[in-house]
């Protein structure tokens, strides 16, 4: 990339970065970044050939579709092609706002021009946005171009009547996809030490993109334009957590003093168990300490402090847990008034309780043809054990929403039977008594703390604490994870799976007698 120079002329009368968003500077540095990439013939010759030549390309291969498909009296399948052309030609351009995002901080860097940058009056938060708005501004406009063009060759050559509201879709999809790509970019370039580094990275943004965009024309080819509303919302909620993350963790002195990137792996199994063996408070202190300086692991601080401190702290996690149970009956119960399913085809008048208690004795329902563990005590807790542990590790990479799906689902199954009791007129209290309340009442409790943990392990670069950094912050979150798993929801899990196996059978032969 042709070197450049640091031109901020309406910089020079700006005094001390004041409080809040400065919009002058800001747009300063946008039209900055906008000004350099138009200059750079490396950027602008493929966005404008991919803007111009390729929606023409695919309107030929429009052509080509619609001429076979024709001969075969299957034209609607070509016109389920040409929402596919519109996310194409959009997506494309789009991709190469990773190449300008990618290189936005540590292109500076490596240009020695970043220095000069973070030396103007600009805030953390104006230098942040400016970039990442110079780096979408120039790909969406070309997108736009292409979209349009390839729409226009489309309806002019009657090949499709587009639909204003399918056309308004991709236009919205392609915007958020690019925000998406630009915001996860941002983030990566403040974080490496290379272009070459960023570059490798990209891969881990642009392939998850890609298939998205594949869901999407599936979508589209199936007729189920209105699932695009939702993937969108899905985006926004993305959008904002990212551009959150990246303001959060956007620090520019470590930008500078970053020299290298590597993976102390010694430094972080020591951090991580100084955290554990700590106090919750104590974490911002244990991070900068030697390991003599690190309070004592004491097993009755544990119970007595540490886990009502974390749970205070985590209170919002708890809460979003809770509702998320609620959300889930709620909607169980709510899907019988949709589904028209058989007024028996959950019946509780003709149970055989006893016969019920000998078969779970057999561990029939534990067999290879269903989906539920053996019962015994072993299996049971283990089974849940793994989904908690699973749930919270592919957090990680869903800000927390895989925890919450994986509580949602089986809520939602106890809702849903209760409702259709409820709609026959037979007893749901007497059921969920029966059936939930034994070993539920040690199990949902350690269901929802473990939950509430890990959608804060999974939204913890969401909102850092300050000082920590990005590894730091993680290894926090991990670490009070462990700790409420350990000595929490472990010892509440096993103890579940007792009741389980030796008290919910009588407790349901005793009401269903």
């Amino acid at each position: 990339m042709s070197e450049r120079t640091l031109e901020l002329p309406a910089l020079t009368d700006v005094t001390p970065v004041q409080p809040g968003i400065n919009w002058n500077i800001l747009w300063t540095l946008v039209r900055r970044e906008v000004r350099d990439s138009l200059r750079d013939w490396r950027i602008v010759i493929p966005i404008g050939l991919l803007t111009l030549l390729f929606p023409l390309v695919m309107n030929v291969m429009a052509d080509v579709v619609f001429d076979f498909l024709e001969r075969y009296d299957a034209t609607i399948i070509g016109e389920r092609f040409i929402p596919f052309g519109l996310l194409a030609v959009g997506f494309f351009p789009m991709s190469f706002s990773l190449v300008i995002a990618l290189e936005s901080f540590v292109g500076e860097r490596e240009r020695n021009s970043l220095e000069a940058l973070l030396a103007t009056p600009a805030g953390d938060v104006e230098l942040y946005l400016g970039k990442l708005l110079a780096s979408l501004l120039l790909p969406l406009v070309a997108s736009y171009v292409g979209i349009a063009i390839y729409g226009i060759s489309v309806v002019w050559g009657r090949l499709w009547n587009l639909p204003a509201t399918l056309f308004l879709q991709i236009l919205a999809l392609t915007t958020v996809e690019g925000l998406v790509m630009v915001t996860a970019a941002v983030i990566v370039s403040s974080h490496t030490t290379s272009v070459r580094a960023a570059n490798l990275l990209a891969s881990f943004i642009i392939v998850p993109m890609a298939f998205l965009v594949q869901i999407e024309s599936l979508i589209i080819f199936w007729g189920r334009e209105e699932a695009l509303w939702w993937i969108m919302a899905g985006l926004l909620v993305l959008d904002v957590a990212l551009v959150r993350a990246g303001i959060r963790t956007f620090n520019r002195e470590a930008i500078l003093a970053r020299e290298i990137d590597f993976l102390n792996i010694e430094r972080a199994v020591r951090l991580f168990w100084y955290f554990l063996k700590a106090p919750p408070e104590a974490a911002p202190r244990v991070r900068q300490q030697s390991g003599e300086a690190v309070p004592r692991f004491q097993l009755a601080r544990v119970y007595r402090h540490d886990v009502p401190r974390l749970l205070a702290a985590n209170r919002w996690g708890v809460a979003t847990a809770c509702v998320t149970t609620a959300m889930g009956f709620l909607l169980g119960w709510g899907l019988i008034r949709w589904w028209n399913l058989p007024i028996d085809f959950f019946n509780l008048n003709t149970f055989d309780a006893r016969a019920f208690r000998a078969t779970l004795m057999q561990g029939i329902p534990g067999s290879a043809t269903t989906l539920l563990p053996p019962f015994a005590i072993g299996a049971i807790f283990v089974h849940n054990l793994r989904v908690l542990v699973g749930g919270a590790f592919l957090s990680l990479f869903s800000f927390g929403v895989v925890a919450l799906l994986l509580l949602l689902a089986p809520m939602t199954i106890v809702g849903f039977l209760a409702g259709a009791l409820a709609a026959q007129g037979q007893n749901w209290l007497q059921f969920l008594a029966a059936f939930i309340l034994p070993h539920g009442s040690l199990e949902i409790p350690a269901v929802l703390l473990s939950t509430a943990f890990a959608v804060r392990l999974g939204a913890i670069m969401l909102a850092p604490p300050q000082d920590f950094s990005a590894g730091e912050a993680l290894l926090l979150a991990t670490a009070d994870y462990v700790k409420v798993l350990l000595f929490v929801v472990i010892p509440l899990l096993l103890i579940a799976a007792l009741v389980e196996v030796y008290v919910t059978p009588l407790v349901v032969v005793w009401l269903y007698t």
